[in-house]
């Protein structure tokens, strides 16, 4: 018999400025260092647009697990889609539902402003993350190469 799977209590609700050390912290662990005042500085600019929505994962002792950030972008050649921009879940809480529980929040965020698509990238590293995509409903769709420049 196989034993039952474990599952965490969490509450999702929109990002807050308090939240900006445990963003911090999380953000760090998907690859991207950041501190409190620059989670927060950013955080000022995210929140109030209406077309960004940051998310997180609260367990039931009010620490933040997870977050996730959702973008709506309107596009020229293939109509309006939502972006995940990023999804992070404690490494100490995976598998226990609540990056589920995000997507899930994220994915009606998206319904609600019109869009046709979520798309997300993931790293070509993080093949857990691409086992958890196909499995919430996600397919592989396109590789390529990603470009930036400074302005």
């Amino acid at each position: 018999m196989t034993p039952a799977r474990r599952s965490a209590v969490v509450r999702i609700r929109r990002a807050e400025e308090r939240d900006a050390a445990d963003l911090a912290g999380l953000s760090g662990q998907l690859g991207y260092p950041a501190t409190p005042e620059q989670i927060r500085q950013r955080l000022r600019k995210i929140v109030p647009s209406p077309k960004d929505a940051v998310y997180v994962a609260e367990a039931e002792d009010g620490s933040v697990v997870g977050w996730v950030h959702v973008s709506a972008n309107h596009l020229l050649e293939s109509g309006t889609r939502a972006e995940i921009n990023g999804l992070v879940v404690d490494e100490s809480k995976r598998s226990l539902g609540a990056g589920k529980r995000l997507l899930e929040e994220a994915e009606g965020w998206a319904r609600a402003q019109g869009c046709e698509t979520v798309n997300l990238r993931s790293n070509i590293i993080r093949e857990r993350a691409h086992g958890f995509y196909l499995r919430n409903g996600y397919e592989h769709y396109k590789t390529q190469k990603a470009f930036r420049k400074k302005p």
